[in-house]
C-alpha cells in the first residue's frame, strides 16, 4: 500500500468539460491539514508504515496518553487517525506532501463507511422478491422460512435476515481525479464516493488501475 490522503466529504457539484462538451458530476473532498504522527520502521515495529491524522480538535476531548503522543509528534490533536503501510525500505517523508500525491487524470480508490440505514427488513437489506401481495396474504414482505425442522434442525451462518443496514466499510475503486485545487484545499473526484457529507474518507492510489 502507498501513501494516501485522509478527507472529509465535503458533498457533490458538477464541472463541464469542454471537450466532451458534457457535465461531469464530481465529489468535493477536503484534504488540507494531513500531518504525520508517527513513522513505523522494521527495526522496531517489524514493518514500514506511516501514522496519518486528519481534522484537529480540542485537548480536552483528548485522553492524557493520547495527548502526549500528539505534542510529541509536534501535531495538534486529531479526530481521524489511519495507518498507511509502505513497501519495505521505502523513503518516509519528514512531511506530509499533501494534495501533491495526486493530479488531475489519475486513478484512485476511495475508502469510506456507507450511510446507516437503520434496521431494515430482509426485501430492502438483501433485495428480498417478497410474497404475495394480495388479500388475505399475511407474508407482504416478510422473510419466509429461514430452515427446517430435523434437518438441518438449525439456521445456517450468515442467513439473509433483517438486521441493521449500512456503516459498513466501502472501497470505491478506479475513480478519477477531475481536478486539484491547492488553495481551497480540495480534491475532485468524478462520480459518487460513499458516506454522507461530513464523513471521513481515505483517499489512495488506485490499485487496479495505473
Amino acid at each position: 500500500m502507498s501513501l494516501g490522503l485522509l478527507g472529509k466529504k465535503i458533498g457533490m457539484t458538477r464541472l463541464f468539460d469542454p471537450q466532451a462538451g458534457s457535465m461531469i458530476p464530481v465529489t468535493v473532498i477536503n484534504v488540507s491539514g494531513n500531518a504525520i504522527l508517527q513513522v513505523k520502521t522494521v527495526e522496531k515495529d517489524g514493518y514500514t508504515a506511516l501514522q496519518i491524522g486528519f481534522d484537529d480538535q480540542k485537548e480536552q476531548r483528548v485522553s492524557k496518553p493520547d495527548l502526549g503522543r500528539f505534542k510529541k509528534a509536534g501535531s495538534t490533536p486529531k479526530r481521524f487517525i489511519q495507518e498507511f503501510r509502505l513497501e519495505k525500505g521505502a523513503a518516509t517523508p519528514e512531511a506530509h506532501p499533501g494534495l501533491e500525491l495526486f493530479s488531475a487524470g489519475q486513478w484512485v480508490d476511495v475508502i469510506a463507511d456507507s450511510k446507516g440505514r437503520g434496521f431494515q427488513g430482509a426485501v430492502k437489506r438483501h433485495g428480498f422478491g417478497g410474497l404475495k401481495m394480495t388479500h388475505g396474504s399475511m407474508m407482504h414482505r416478510r422473510t419466509g422460512a429461514i430452515g427446517c425442522r430435523s434437518t438441518p434442525g438449525r439456521v445456517w451462518k450468515n442467513q439473509k435476515m433483517p438486521g441493521h443496514m449500512g456503516t459498513t466499510r466501502t472501497t470505491v475503486q478506479n475513480l478519477k481525479v477531475v481536478a486539484v485545487r491547492p488553495e481551497d484545499g480540495v480534491i475532485l473526484i468524478s462520480g459518487a464516493v460513499p458516506g454522507s457529507k461530513g464523513g471521513y474518507v481515505t483517499v489512495r492510489p488506485a490499485k487496479k488501475k495505473a
